[in-house]
């Protein structure tokens, strides 16, 4: 027997509708990123680092980033918890205790490099050092410390460190030198570049804590006085400490669950890698050109995307 024509008809219109109807269905929601949270310590270099990566994981990649200030001591269990997702400049040598506790334990992950090479010395004016050549030095330092004595320290010489929250040693490091210096702390960064210009401008003595990579290296001739070299067994003690700063490679760290939370976000953090230039140019349009952080960043990644594309991950 033949099947019943309506039958068929009411079938097929039946099997129709059902594929219209799926093809109008709506497709399946993507979940929302996660917001990644940046931290920015209180200094240029750190502030450009997630000025850059905010600008590529929100237009490149689709991310909410928002960006923290925070002490540099206080992000490692801010990190741990989740609270923050990433630091992007961590100087090894005042955070050794930190990569014990946090990264070797699994709470952090180490990121890799920033591709970065840092330096904290002590540093005179150049003017300085053409007067008297043996100001370099630290016995030079010590012999001639009534130079730099202020109202402010007495029968002391100043020694001008930056924000007390800082990794800073000189303290430590003018008691086992036994130098005739007192440290009275500038309160940041800023403050440290205001003396300097206020000292410059007068050709008077100045003796400060300061780093590089940063601008004022280009708008200041300045000399790092050289103490007595560095020594893994020097810092094996920090009570100890008589020696210099050790040049540091700079490294990124995130949170242990940033991985699985944020992959591609992740993987962008562990690519980000430039050089000390490319970060001294963002400095120095800051100094120099008068840019926000933001405007420096933004200029860098108009200039460089055969360098960030590499770090992209869709």
């Amino acid at each position: 027997m033949r099947p019943n024509k309506v039958l068929w008809s009411v079938l097929s219109w039946l099997t129709l509708a059902a594929l219209v109807l799926a093809g109008c269905a709506p497709a399946a929601t993507q979940a929302p990123k996660p917001e990644i949270k940046l931290a920015a310590n209180a200094w240029d270099g750190s502030r450009v680092n997630v000025a850059v990566a905010k600008i590529l994981l929100e237009r490149e990649m689709g991310y909410t980033v928002s960006i923290v200030d925070i002490d540099e001591n206080a992000q490692f269990p801010a990190l741990a918890s989740g609270d923050l997702s990433a630091t992007l400049e961590i100087w090894p040598s005042g955070h050794a205790k930190d990569y014990d506790e946090y990264v070797k334990t699994g709470k952090l992950e180490d990121l890799g490099p920033l591709g970065v090479v840092g330096k904290i010395s002590w540093y005179i004016p150049k003017y300085m050092v053409d007067q008297d050549p043996t100001l370099a030095t630290w016995e030079g330092i010590k012999a001639n410390a009534a130079l730099f004595q202020t109202a402010e320290t007495g029968d002391k010489g100043q020694f001008i460190g930056g924000d007390p929250s800082f990794v800073q040693y000189d303290e430590t490091i003018i008691k086992n030198l036994d130098m005739n210096l007192q440290v009275v702390f500038a309160g940041s960064e800023q403050a440290i570049l205001s003396a300097l210009d206020a000292a410059y401008g007068r050709q008077e003595p100045i003796l400060f804590y300061f780093w590089t990579p940063h601008a004022i290296h280009a708008k200041y001739d300045l000399v790092p006085v050289a103490l007595p070299e560095y020594s893994e067994a020097c810092y094996a003690d920090p009570a100890a400490i008589a020696c210099d700063y050790p040049p540091d490679v700079l490294y990124k760290a995130g949170w242990a669950g940033l991985k699985d939370a944020a992959p591609q976000a992740y993987q962008f953090l562990k690519n980000m890698n430039y050089t000390t230039a490319d970060q001294i140019f963002m400095l120095d349009q800051i100094a120099s050109q008068g840019k926000s952080v933001e405007e420096a960043a933004q200029a860098w990644v108009d200039a460089n995307q055969s360098v960030w594309e590499k770090w992209i991950v869709k």
